[in-house]
């Protein structure tokens, strides 16, 4: 359930990004649709990186 909320919240924030910068562009429809793309990759890496040191301070201990 906590993978899904921090998906939840990469996708909402690639919606307000993108609304933003597709009503400044005039080309909602590219801009929204990145926005979501770049909030998702953006939460996952997010997620990969805490893994990352979870094992690693497993590993030195």
């Amino acid at each position: 359930m906590k993978k899904d909320n921090k998906l939840a919240s990469g996708i909402l924030l690639g919606v307000v990004i993108g609304t933003i910068l597709g009503i400044a562009l005039d080309n909602l429809g590219l801009w929204l649709s990145l926005g979501i793309a770049i909030g998702v990759a953006l939460e996952y890496t997010k997620e990969d990186d805490a893994t990352k040191r979870r094992r690693t301070n497993n590993e030195n201990e």
